[in-house]
């Protein structure tokens, strides 16, 4: 049957003729909890409301998860067989299951176009904050402002330390290092472009993107190899080059599988492309199948992912008791106000978080961070999912996999939806800090550096884990969120109501007594 449609597409439905996100999403769902919990599994299938209810069903992921050390890696194997199993691909009219594009579809060459930075700088770390550059006394002091306050956890703060000890590190000559998405504003292409990395850029075809990633290149000491569909001289102008190279990972995402495996050195992969609605789940399985692939044609491949703070995850037991201390010591003030807007507001303001602990088969209590929000949706909850079972099972398998919790971050996608940016803005009235892009980007190329240069750090599947969830709590920087005494998406409301009237000095000092 002939179909306009192509690359990687959610399936149709055969009634509707209409691809339904909201029916994928559930079957994935529903399949990652079938051997685990086939009640909950049933419940998702039946779920009449996914859009406002989905986060009852990617807690229960995690609380089974937690129960049991097998039950993680089994969730995490039926939850992307399912995917991979779900979506489409569709080539020249046909039609063909995405688990099966790498060996049915016919490939065209992507050819590599070489180019090298025009910097000699030495290769340097720091930190871009509120308008300083920490380093040295002044990092390792901000560092440990942040980790006292709750902002990021001890394993995050002891990764900085160590990067910080270590600046032999970020000399990047010996790295091979894929970004899938490498024009991200979140991403650390500008500071492995000053770090001597040897960088495959993986993004659209796109003359604004290609600009900046070229000028960023020549800016420093990198050398960048970028795919292209034409074969181009070696002096090839920027302006030639910049309307040229790309590579789409929806529509050529066997191409590009291809074309890095073929690659001489040892990769280091990098999801951190991103796309709004749909098209993140999309963007997220035409990533997991790349690196699928390239994983299993080059066994020394390393994985790199990076977790948004507002999703559910397993946290340690000491996260969860200081999360009921801060509720327990709030000022009466504080204590009236929030039971009061809860009971009109019936509960959707200010419920209280969960500080229940699960027990799990290896001896050891852990708790839920439940930071969901709502409004971000189900697609991108389930694009972030597939990241996170994708790290959990790679590293079962004895791949390098660093993921880590970067915090909630001012980009360009976070401050167009004006309620989130108003959230974000009244974050502090919880304890709860937002970074701006360039400090997140230092930060977590950082993290990333640590994770491939550490012998001990989590990302090496040989150091000891007492459970696979354990990948995902350790450097979180989390911005505070895990030790929100409410319910994050009851908070986040108020929050929001808080940075609109920020402008208002006289709400703003009576907002400022009730956190004392």
């Amino acid at each position: 049957m002939s179909t306009s449609l192509n690359g990687l597409q959610f399936p149709i439905n055969p009634h509707s003729k209409k691809a339904s996100t909201t029916q994928t999403g559930k079957e994935i769902i529903a399949e990652a909890l079938s051997i685990v919990d086939n009640k909950s599994s049933m419940d998702a299938l039946a779920e009449k409301n996914w859009r406002k209810h989905y986060p009852i069903y990617f807690k229960a992921l995690v609380e089974h998860g937690i129960r049991t050390i097998n039950n993680s890696i089994t969730i995490a194997k039926q939850g992307l067989h399912k995917a991979h199993h779900s979506f489409d691909f569709y080539r020249d009219g046909q039609r063909y299951l995405l688990k099966d594009i790498m060996k049915d579809v016919d490939t065209a060459t992507l050819y590599t176009i070489q180019l090298k930075g025009e910097s000699d700088i030495a290769p340097e770390w720091y930190v871009p904050y509120k308008g300083q550059k920490l380093k040295g006394q002044a990092l390792l002091d901000q560092i440990q402002i942040w980790q006292d306050a709750g902002i990021i956890e001890c394993s995050h703060a002891d990764a900085l330390r160590s990067a910080q000890a270590h600046p032999e590190w970020f000399d990047l000559s010996d790295r091979t290092m894929v970004l899938f998405g490498a024009g991200s504003e979140a991403g650390p292409l500008t500071w492995l472009a000053r770090w001597k990395a040897n960088i495959i850029a993986v993004d659209l075809p796109n003359t604004r993107v290609w600009d900046r990633i070229l000028n960023t290149i020549q800016q420093g000491n990198a050398t960048l190899y970028a795919p292209c569909t034409e074969k181009l001289a070696e002096d090839t102008s920027s302006t030639v080059l910049k309307e040229k190279l790309g590579a789409d990972l929806l529509t050529q995402t066997p191409e590009i599988a291809h074309w890095l495996s073929q690659s001489e050195h040892q990769l280091d992969l990098a999801a951190i492309a991103y796309l709004d609605g749909e098209k993140h789940v999309r963007v997220a399985m035409a990533m997991d199948s790349i690196m699928e692939y390239v994983s299993e044609q080059k066994s020394d491949t390393s994985l790199m992912f990076m977790c948004t703070p507002t999703d559910v995850y397993a946290i340690p037991k000491e996260v969860v008791e200081a999360s009921y201390d801060k509720f327990q010591c709030r000022s009466k003030v504080r204590q009236l106000l929030s039971k009061g807007i809860s009971t009109v507001t019936a509960q959707r303001f200010f419920q209280q978080n969960l500080h229940t602990l699960i027990s799990s088969d290896n001896g050891q209590e852990y708790g839920i961070a439940d930071c969901l929000v709502v409004e971000q949706g189900p697609n991108y909850a389930l694009a972030k999912r597939i990241q996170q079972w994708r790290a959990t099972l790679a590293r079962h398998y004895g791949q390098r996999v660093s993921i880590n919790i970067a915090p909630s971050t001012t980009t360009h996608s976070v401050t167009k939806n004006p309620l989130l940016k108003a959230a974000f803005s009244g974050a502090s009235l919880f304890d709860v800090e937002s970074f701006s892009p360039e400090t997140t980007n230092a930060l977590m190329a950082a993290l990333w550096i640590y994770d491939l240069r550490h012998p001990e750090s989590v990302a090496n599947p040989e150091t000891h884990l007492d459970h696979p969830l354990e990948l995902m709590m350790k450097g979180a920087n989390h911005g505070g969120l895990w030790r929100v005494p409410y319910l994050a998406r009851t908070a986040l409301p108020f929050a929001a109501l808080y940075g609109f009237a920020n402008q208002k000095l006289p709400i703003k000092k009576v907002l400022r007594k009730i956190k004392k």
